[in-house]
């Protein structure tokens, strides 16, 4: 199992270290959420300014056996408990990213990762866009506002329209959805800001 704890990370990309930014003002915590094998754990490594944590099992012939792999059967890893990576952007935004196990099984560690968040990013693979509905009630349960990013993985298909996936995930008008690559950090920070924008637009006009 991979993983480092706040007092084994190296120093960020951005020489600071594990110590938050002077600038920090407010300090979000924001699920990553879906399926099993969406990108979860590569978003999150791809964004984090410290070294992310993560909480991974190599898979075995017992849980290939209650975990659906179609469509990730390259997948040789499976996250058990949490990601976390923390991320500071302009204006003294820090997101706190909690990536959430994808797998029924572990549904019930949901509550007490969702506990505090004020919102949540849902990643959804195209190649299997059914695999999403659990996840996408569960966050609709919690009332959480969200955004959704359609990871962009190289044998997905191109075609479907944005109009085409909202009605595919029965979105509703006001929720974002965007597409990304988990694996670049641009693409990942653009997903986040989509997020915190609709956060923020949905904030009453005087805590905004």
């Amino acid at each position: 199992m991979a993983s480092a704890t706040s007092s084994t990370v190296d120093t960020g990309a951005d020489g600071d270290g594990i110590h938050l930014p002077d600038t920090a003002r407010d300090l979000v915590k924001i699920l990553v959420t879906g399926p099993f094998g969406v990108g979860k754990t590569t978003l999150i490594g791809s964004v984090s300014e410290i070294r992310p944590l993560h909480t991974e099992e190599q898979l075995t012939e017992a849980s290939a056996r209650v975990d659906d792999l179609a469509g990730v059967r390259d997948k040789s890893t499976t996250t058990v408990a949490i990601d976390f990576g923390r991320i500071s952007l302009p204006g003294g935004i820090v997101l706190y990213l909690f990536g959430t196990p994808g797998q029924e099984r572990f549904r019930s560690l949901w509550d007490d990762i969702a506990h505090g968040a004020l919102g949540a990013l849902v990643l959804v693979d195209a190649r299997r866009i059914d695999a999403s509905f659990d996840v996408l009630g569960l966050v609709e349960e919690t009332g959480l506002p969200y955004a959704v990013a359609f990871n962009t993985f190289p044998d997905a298909p191109r075609h479907h329209t944005p109009e085409q996936l909202r009605a595919a995930l029965d979105l509703d008008p006001t929720t974002p959805i965007v597409t990304c690559d988990a694996r670049e950090a641009d693409s990942s920070i653009d997903s986040l800001l989509a997020l915190v924008q609709h956060l923020i637009d949905h904030r009453p006009a005087e805590h905004r």
